[in-house]
């Protein structure tokens, strides 16, 4: 890793590429966009030994630094995930081109001719910790979009994110598209972050992915407009009328499939008439999966820890969750809005009027029925992949694709049209 004489020189330089390359790539055609997607697909492929290998230096890393189980597997590539990476650029590439797309269109009586537009945001900044994955799911929507973007990945996550960051630039180079429309800074130096947020005159938009840490620094300190959720502090509420098979399937799923998610499932909430039935049964099937379960009322069986009030709003990122009665839905939903994040939340029934009050009462970017909340990800909606979850009401909302890193401008068209 190269030192940098300049953090500020070093950044503004990206800064001011990048504002270049965006011009260009915001008429890029969609054939081009899609033959480099298509070349970095191949490329980070041919080239999965090399990027193994960086990982393994940022395992060391990661292990020195004292990471969580949970947080080690986040940085963890192996051949199965740089293939979902693959596959992730293939499908991004496949999908429809955003830029240019008409969203309405309509005529005055004055005789103009006005249609809205998709056109790209300019420079996206993102900022993420952990999971080298993040370099090619941004690098390809922030593409695909017609977005230049810098992308600033993990301290822990260096080495793994160069050597994918390659094969981004490499598919850019065989389309004949500027290279500096993806770029990596260069350094682990935590001055380049506080730069990036303040550079106004470069970026349009930051994206941070990451833990509470990391995004509730870049909400306090950015100057640059942001695209955040601060935790997923995701809830499962069990309704009297679950399936129990259906709740046991998905309630082990939305736990235990990866810990270490923003979907992970981290509160449950169970109607007090089958606290003492199927409740526990959820309970016992999650003590068994070696989930660490803090229960309280009638779900503190043998083998849970005591809930206390801290585990309530409480993002465990880790095979640990928190688990009450409730008297009914309305006091489930209450929970929710008091130590909810807004990002996603479930309800298992069968009975068709409560999943449309859950639905109805709560504000989530993501509201789930009878599904785990694992699913809760821009490539399981069908987007490919995505930049983040957003759990803000401006702009963008839930997972964020290639569609929503866009803005739109108006085309009027009139025919010596003058206003009287």
């Amino acid at each position: 890793m190269k030192d940098f004489d300049s953090i500020p020189a070093l950044m503004a330089d990206l800064g001011k590429r990048a504002k270049d390359a965006s011009r260009d790539l915001a008429f890029a055609s969609a054939e081009r966009k899609h033959a480099a997607l298509i070349a970095a697909a191949e490329a980070v492929w041919n080239n999965r030994a090399q990027i193994i290998e960086a990982n393994k230096k940022d395992l060391d890393y990661g292990r020195d630094k004292g990471l969580s189980p949970a947080m080690m597997d986040r940085l963890m590539l192996d051949e199965a995930r740089i293939q979902c990476m693959v596959d992730g650029l293939r499908t991004v590439a496949e999908q429809t081109d955003p830029v240019g797309e008409v969203l309405a269109e309509w005529d005055m009586p004055s005789g103009l001719n006005i249609r809205r537009v998709r056109t790209p945001l300019g420079v996206i900044g993102v900022i993420y910790e952990s999971r080298p994955n993040v370099t090619a799911d941004a690098g390809a929507l922030c593409l695909k979009s017609g977005n230049a973007v810098i992308l600033r990945g993990g301290s822990e996550s260096f080495h793994s994110s160069t050597a994918i960051h390659a094969c981004l630039v490499e598919g850019l180079k065989a389309a004949n598209l500027p290279e500096d429309a993806i770029q990596l800074v260069p350094t682990r130096d935590r001055e380049a972050v506080q730069e990036l947020l303040t550079m106004t005159d470069y970026v349009d938009v930051i994206v941070p992915r990451g833990g509470k840490g990391l995004v509730g620094l870049v909400q306090r300190e950015a100057r640059v407009p942001v695209f955040a959720h601060l935790e997923g502090i995701v809830h499962i509420y069990i309704d009297k009328a679950a399936d129990p098979q259906k709740t046991l399937d998905v309630v082990l799923n939305a736990k235990t499939r990866r810990t270490g998610i923003c979907g992970a499932a981290e509160c449950l909430l169970v109607h007090q008439d089958i606290a003492e039935t199927l409740g526990r049964d959820v309970i016992a099937a999650l003590l068994a999966a070696g989930v660490e379960v803090h229960a309280a009322g009638a779900l503190a069986i043998g083998g849970t820890v005591p809930a206390s009030d801290d585990d309530w709003g409480k993002e465990f990122l880790d095979s640990i969750i928190a688990a009450k009665p409730v008297a009914d839905i309305d006091e489930a939903i209450a929970h929710i809005r008091q130590y909810g994040s807004n990002h996603t939340d479930c309800i298992m029934t069968e009975d068709q009027s409560a999943a449309d009050r859950f639905f109805e009462r709560l504000d989530s970017a993501i509201l789930m029925h009878n599904a785990s909340t694992q699913f809760a990800d821009g490539g399981e909606f069908g987007m490919g992949a995505e930049i983040g979850i957003a759990t803000g009401k401006m702009h963008a909302r839930g997972p964020v694709g290639a569609a929503q890193l866009t803005s739109f401008k108006y085309l009027v068209r009139g025919n010596g049209t003058t206003r009287a």
